[in-house]
């Protein structure tokens, strides 16, 4: 492994060395580079105002994504392009397309959260560039601002997104995809910096002799939640082990049984495959958090985080899904569901890490829906998050599985409620029973999300509101928003 951080920018290859392996990117940039038009507003990837751009090879072709700075580790930059918004003027200081069209909308006040604004509409620009309203919505979410109210920056993202327009990171696209490619050939990288490790491995095996040698590493993927470990508690992690450089982690592969997706698969990347599955499960995505927090943070991060408020794994467990977890002796499987033991403990024994989940394709006559309860509707953490797969025998219950997420120390099955359904008929009176049985399965605290009361009346109203969609499908359950389009 070498011993040097090599990125691109400004057209450049840069080397590093000698550097804190968990100093974040936007401390790089403004302490170190002295480029402060990135923001620090939340340090934690709430507000958007740290927000940069990376690059990177996605089967072959050079991919922009907006992101985090505040809680991406510098060393994450290895192997990618890093653009900031002092980048985008032209040679001549002209300002960049995305920035005339936020002047040109009076989308800026103070100007503060004004540089992430830029750069997520600049990602957009280089990648959908759609105009519809609710797709320009899910790209700015992750950027707050309190003087503009908004509309006029959306109008700005309109303009972006309607207009052609080629900029001078379009006219070095193939230089760039050429260093990248290089970049990709080096190999993995390993930082030593006063007595602490930072390692990023290139393919599973060293992972897997990393684990075997190192067994108390901090295993980091997306930095969602690890980030915050350094930026608000103030840790000093001794061994990082970074597993974003081994592809073979991010792999979604749809085969016959199911649909396999690696842990190093980010949020963005599984998006639309778990969507093809179940409409519900890409509004969970969508709901889940930021782009800029989809585009870093994984599934496999998410399941071994083991939060009881993780939104994905109620409804991965739901639908029946299989943890695949590698170690130097060989590959183990089992039910997600049995993943979680009690809060803060995951059934994961040394040297052992989380390398894919399995989601098996469910029957086309079965039902499915997933459901997210939280005070914001946009990027905020989970009340109550509830998933319900149904098999129906006539109108009799073959089956059903049930779990919340916010309802215990773990996500959990309501399995008492499941056994007053199982073989019963699919009735308002069979609901209303199983809504009573939930009382046994859930014993809920009382914390700033939510009291105990009103998690568990959201928990019993929630089965019932599937029920209603599975035997009214007329009714209307769902907020709907611009286009007729129904949100969880």
């Amino acid at each position: 492994m070498r011993q040097k951080i090599k990125y691109v920018h400004r057209g450049e290859i840069v080397e590093l060395e000698n550097i804190d392996p968990t100093m974040t990117v936007l401390n790089f940039l403004r302490y170190e580079q002295a480029l402060t038009g990135t923001k620090e507003g939340c340090a934690e990837g709430d507000c958007g105002a740290c927000t940069v751009v990376l690059g990177d090879l996605k089967d072959g072709k050079l991919r922009y994504q907006a992101v985090n700075a505040c809680i991406q580790f510098l060393p994450t930059l290895n192997g990618k392009e890093l653009i900031t918004v002092e980048d985008l003027k032209s040679a001549n200081g002209d300002l960049h397309p995305v920035q005339s069209a936020m002047v040109d909308a009076n989308g800026t006040q103070c100007g503060f959260c004004t540089p992430g604004f830029v750069m997520s509409l600049f990602a957009e620009m280089h990648t959908g560039k759609t105009p519809d309203r609710r797709h320009i919505d899910n790209i700015l979410a992750g950027n707050l601002c309190r003087c503009t109210g908004y509309g006029t920056i959306v109008d700005a993202a309109i303009t972006v997104t309607k207009t052609d327009t080629i900029d001078q990171f379009h006219a070095r696209e193939k230089a760039t995809i050429e260093k990248l490619e290089t970049l990709m050939n080096e190999p993995g990288l390993q930082l030593d910096w006063q007595n602490r490790t930072y390692f990023a491995p290139k393919i599973t095996e060293e992972l897997t002799e990393l684990l075997a040698t190192y067994p108390d590493a901090v295993l980091l993927a997306g930095a969602t939640d690890v980030g915050l470990w350094v930026t608000k508690q103030h840790r000093e992690l001794q061994t990082v082990i970074y597993i974003g450089q081994i592809e073979s982690l991010k792999s979604i592969t749809e085969k016959e049984s199911g649909l396999h997706i690696g842990a190093g698969a980010t949020y963005s990347d599984a998006w639309r495959p778990l969507e093809k599955l179940h409409p519900d499960l890409g509004e969970l995505i969508r709901r889940i958090a930021s782009t800029q927090i989809r585009n870093c943070g994984t599934i496999g991060g998410n399941i071994a985080n083991g939060s009881p408020i993780g939104d994905m794994p109620p409804a991965l467990i739901a639908l029946g899904a299989q943890l695949h977890l590698r170690s130097k002796k060989g590959l183990r499987e089992i039910l997600l569901e049995d993943f979680f033991i009690e809060y803060g403990q995951q059934d994961l024994k040394s040297g052992e890490f989380v390398e894919a989940v399995f989601l098996p394709h469910h029957k086309p006559e079965s039902h499915f829906a997933t459901y997210k309860i939280s005070k914001r509707f946009d990027q905020d953490i989970s009340a109550v998050c509830g998933a319900f797969h149904l098999i129906l025998n006539g109108n009799t219950v073959e089956d059903i599985r049930i779990c919340y997420g916010g309802m215990a120390g773990t996500p959990r099955r309501a399995y008492k409620a499941e056994q007053e359904l199982i073989g019963a008929e699919w009735t308002d009176a069979t609901i209303a029973s199983a809504m009573l049985k939930m009382t046994e399965d859930f014993q809920p605290l009382n914390d700033m999300r939510a009291s105990s009361q009103y998690r568990m009346v959201i928990t019993q109203n929630l089965l019932r509101k599937f029920h209603i969609e599975t035997t009214i499908p007329d009714q209307a359950t769902r907020i709907v928003g611009e286009g007729g389009l129904a949100y969880a």
